[in-house]
């Protein structure tokens, strides 16, 4: 097993990507993974920020009604947050984003019945979100009962409402989300059995994989390093 991470002082023969975003469902580590290959590349990072939603806690708990608002408010969260990207200077530094704003329907189409979603698709077309494309799109996939050991292994309390069903419903629509995705390089993480947190070799396996990458569309099903 290797004795430390990879860093950018390992990569000066490989052209980085300029911006990477990791994808994925709720417990399978996109955060987490976004935090540490910022760090290997010592760059900035860009991260969703749930814990300042205030009605996030109130749709695991169940509340129907506070579907709507809580994805409104992601929406606004993320629409300023492509903006001030917009508004820096993207190619002066590499940076790591944990969300993609595509996705955001993708949650809408989840959480919201026939008439929310309505509403909701009317912001969104109102609102002018030019969001830069990623350089590299990286979509971590796990099973669901890997998704929900991980979140209670976490142990965040809002989270630990979410249900199995919800969980299986949301798989299956980053399944089909990414099935069509075409508009950046993409690599599809078996993100079930590597562990890239405690595991230095994991990490850096999968760390000169990705970098690799500089189109199309790729793989990556590794077994875990003993």
């Amino acid at each position: 097993m290797e004795n430390r991470r990879i860093n950018r002082s390992d990569l000066t023969d490989i052209r980085l990507p300029r911006y990477i975003v990791i994808e994925g469902p709720i417990g399978v580590g996109k955060t987490t993974l976004a935090r540490l290959l910022a760090e290997s590349l010592n760059c900035a990072t860009l991260f969703e920020d749930a814990d300042s939603n205030p009605f996030l806690p109130r749709y695991y708990a169940g509340e129907k009604n506070a579907a709507l608002s809580t994805q409104l408010f992601f929406l606004m969260q993320r629409a300023q947050q492509m903006q001030e990207l917009r508004q820096e200077d993207l190619f002066a530094t590499i940076r790591v984003a944990d969300f993609l704003m595509e996705k955001d329907r993708l949650f809408a189409e989840v959480t919201l019945d026939s008439d929310e979603l309505q509403l909701y698709e009317s912001v969104y077309e109102h609102l002018t979100i030019n969001a830069a494309q990623p350089d590299l799109v990286i979509y971590l996939q796990a099973p669901t009962n890997v998704l929900l050991e991980r979140i209670h292994k976490r142990a965040i309390r809002a989270e630990q409402q979410i249900t199995r069903d919800y969980l299986d419903r949301l798989n299956a629509a980053y399944s089909r989300f990414f099935h069509f995705y075409d508009k950046a390089p993409l690599l599809i993480v078996n993100a079930a059995d590597i562990d890239w947190v405690n595991n230095i070799t994991d990490y850096n396996n999968l760390v000169r994989y990705l970098l690799g990458i500089s189109h199309g569309r790729h793989y990556y099903n590794p077994r875990p390093a003993l």
